[in-house]
């Protein structure tokens, strides 16, 4: 068993924010959301195929990824000593576990409308299964392995948390008519990585925390990240059968995402340059990524937030 390399995780204190109070602690809980996608328009933002497509990846990416946290931290939780943590982590499960299965069910739609993403998606399947999956180790290299990945996941946490830090706080999306049930999905998931944003960095810390590993693993998953996800926008646009002659389809290009960023419909090169940037800095802190109190107050007031706390207080 590796000694943890701190025996608690400290709760960080926040400044007041001008978006209220910061709370010290939030009880971490799933919230089994539902979406109406009948009516959903593959190009959600209207007029912007780019920039929806580009959003849109993420229902491609992250289904399958965060099946893989789920089963990670999973398999983590023997070597975490600290209760608190524990816990945590047990809500992260939780909560990882249903974006998942939200994510998914617009994989499902997009298929089903005739934008057939099967074929992206068993490259990220392979890539999660096979390549960073369970290998045939025991004892100590078993350990270290898990432990690598759980690097990764704290470092592609990151990057989810500076995902939900920005729809938060996009109100062009609004201005630019994005569809509703679409964003709230996006914001009802944004505000939850920002809810636990903490925790896949302090599971990290807890089982090693060394610098160059976190530097490390971060370089490998973000890349690769990248590359997927730059790749997803131009199978998108390849493949939307809303424009029926496939010469006249739009192709994603650098300049199409920083004039997308400009307007504030994407988070683009600059915000993930920036963000990557702040997770190098020996002093990094997940905290400082986002109010948990807007984060808390957006779900005390999504449709789908709501809906599901009220099933589960009439159950």
């Amino acid at each position: 068993m590796i000694k943890p390399s701190i025996p608690s995780i400290p709760i960080r204190p926040r400044a007041k924010s001008s978006r209220g109070h910061e709370p010290a602690k939030v009880a971490l809980h799933p919230r089994n959301v539902k979406f109406d996608w009948s009516r959903l328009p593959l190009v959600w933002i209207p007029g912007e195929v780019f920039a929806s497509h580009y959003v849109s990846v993420l229902h491609l990416l992250l289904p399958e990824g965060e099946r893989w946290f789920v089963k990670v931290f999973s398999e983590i939780l023997p070597l975490i000593e600290d209760d608190q943590l524990r816990e945590d982590v047990i809500g992260f499960i939780g909560q990882e576990g249903v974006h998942a299965a939200a994510h998914q069910e617009v994989q499902d739609y997009f298929t089903s409308n005739g934008l057939d993403v099967r074929p992206f998606t068993a490259e990220i399947e392979a890539l999660f299964r096979k390549i960073l999956g369970d290998r045939d180790l025991t004892g100590r290299a078993k350990e270290e392995w898990l432990i690598e990945r759980a690097a990764i996941i704290a470092g592609l946490e990151h990057l989810t948390a500076v995902l939900g830090n920005w729809v938060l706080n996009s109100p062009e999306l609004d201005a630019a008519g994005a569809d509703e049930t679409m964003l709230d999905l996006l914001r009802w998931h944004g505000a939850e990585e920002v809810e636990h944003r903490n925790v896949a960095y302090d599971v990290f810390q807890h089982v090693d925390g060394r610098y160059l590993r976190r530097v490390r693993t971060y370089l490998l998953g973000g890349s690769a990240l990248l590359v997927l996800w730059w790749r997803g926008v131009g199978y998108l646009m390849a493949n939307d059968p809303t424009e029926p002659d496939p010469e006249q389809r739009p192709r994603p290009g650098f300049l199409k995402l920083l004039d997308a960023e400009r307007r504030g419909l994407v988070p683009g090169a600059v915000r993930i340059g920036w963000a990557t940037w702040k997770y190098f800095l020996p002093g990094y802190d997940p905290a400082k990524e986002g109010s948990t109190a807007q984060a808390v107050s957006y779900l005390a007031k999504s449709p789908a937030a709501l809906r599901a706390d009220a099933l589960a207080e009439a159950q």
